[in-house]
């Protein structure tokens, strides 16, 4: 009896935990991308009403009566707020994706995400954003299909910014932050200029790597000029 008692109970506990199991899996493979559709269709329709709202700034003309010669310094970005939408046609007609500030967990969970204290979108240094590989959406689930050339626009609502893929996707460790730096030493970039990091985990259902990819400004182009070519129509 004792020993039927046993097996009965083990059996019990295995079920219980398959069935744990297979809600966990579900939680990830669907309830999170529940989630991240809710999140980011609400960020992408906050920042277009934004752009949408923004005040049309007049031209300055240096030495004018009342305008300053210089524009004034951008505002900072805000922490876990969106500023831009990154569009990358190599992973999808339809992939667009909010940009927002910082890489907290809560802010992944609602888009990509600035690194803090890399340069701001189009400036000199690098701009970089980490993604997820998968749960929340999987903006970067097929990450390992980037080539050379391939197009990453972005905009903030004013001007669209191209750039360009300059290698396939480089593997390396979580502790490699150098992969950031304003010139990365193993990008290929041979000195100073205006650069775009993007990262992800690796491999897919895994974080003990990392997957770069690094790309230079190729073009930009005011957003009333209409989409850029590399969008299509």
């Amino acid at each position: 009896m004792a020993l039927r008692l046993v097996v009965r109970t083990l059996s019990e506990l295995c079920i219980t935990a398959g069935a744990l199991i297979v809600l966990f899996v579900a939680y990830l493979l669907y309830w999170t991308g529940v989630q991240a559709d809710s999140a980011t269709a609400g960020q992408l329709d906050t920042l277009q009403q934004e752009w949408v709202d923004r005040p049309v700034e007049p031209v300055a003309t240096p030495g004018g009566p009342g305008t300053p010669a210089t524009p004034p310094a951008p505002a900072p970005y805000t922490a876990g707020k969106g500023f831009a939408v990154m569009y990358v046609p190599r992973l999808g007609r339809d992939w667009e994706w909010p940009v927002l500030e910082g890489t907290a967990v809560g802010t992944l969970k609602k888009g990509l995400g600035h690194y803090a204290g890399t340069a701001r979108l189009g400036e000199t240094g690098n701009f970089s954003v980490a993604g997820h590989r998968r749960t929340y959406g999987d903006p970067f689930k097929d990450f390992p299909r980037l080539r050379k050339g391939d197009a990453v626009v972005l905009t903030d609502g004013t001007t669209w910014f191209t750039y360009r893929i300059d290698r396939e996707p480089y593997r390396t460790v979580p502790t490699d932050t150098g992969v950031i730096d304003p010139v990365p030493r193993k990008s290929g970039f041979s000195g100073p200029g205006r650069y775009l990091t993007l990262t992800t985990c690796d491999p897919e259902w895994g974080s003990s790597h990392r997957l770069i990819a690094w790309a230079h400004l190729d073009a930009t182009q005011p957003v009333a000029a209409g989409r850029p070519q590399a969008l299509g129509s």
